[in-house]
């Protein structure tokens, strides 16, 4: 088991980006205490509201949000108005760099991860997990159960539309 278990909000659209390989760095004006071998687990928050997988922090990035944006501006898969409007005010801002992924073979909806932890409730950012909520939630279904190609920013064989909903793929 990881050392640090986070679990995350992130909305549909940046949550496929992240499974399908785009997004390689994931942008918070609050730094989360994660370190290199940490595990995310993503939560698509609404309309999606499932848990769809997780990924490994290779780094965090702490920087000026001039600088961040220089650094990671191409790897958020965000345009310089929304980056710039989201740090608006900030001193700091912070990239967690994504180490690799994995996606579960089937979302974990909001009313199944109710029924694993009856008072789980989903993140405004992010929480961290005791170990006692990450074996409730089903943290090492995550890691076993998932894809993963095991390489630095991971893509797996899964594919998500823009709002984070699965989508057919041929084979």
């Amino acid at each position: 088991m990881p050392r640090r278990a986070l679990l995350m909000s992130i909305r549909p659209n940046y949550a496929a980006q992240i499974f399908d390989g785009t997004k390689t760095v994931e942008l918070r004006r609050v730094r989360p205490r994660l370190t290199s071998g940490d595990l995310v687990l993503v939560y698509a928050s609404s309309p999606v509201k499932a848990l769809l997988g997780a990924f490994e922090v290779s780094r965090v990035i702490a920087a000026a949000p001039s600088k961040l944006w220089k650094r990671t501006g191409r790897k958020a898969r965000t345009t310089r108005e929304q980056f710039d409007d989201y740090f608006n005010g900030a001193a700091l801002g912070y990239g967690i760099v994504l180490k690799r992924t994995w996606l579960l073979t089937k979302p974990m909806g909001l009313a199944k991860l109710r029924e694993r932890h009856s008072s789980f409730r989903p993140p405004q950012s992010y929480h961290y997990l005791t170990d006692k909520q990450a074996k409730r939630i089903g943290l090492l279904r995550v890691l076993g159960n998932g894809s993963s190609n095991g390489h630095r920013n991971g893509v797996n064989n899964g594919k998500l539309d823009r709002r984070g909903q699965r989508r057919a793929t041929r084979t």
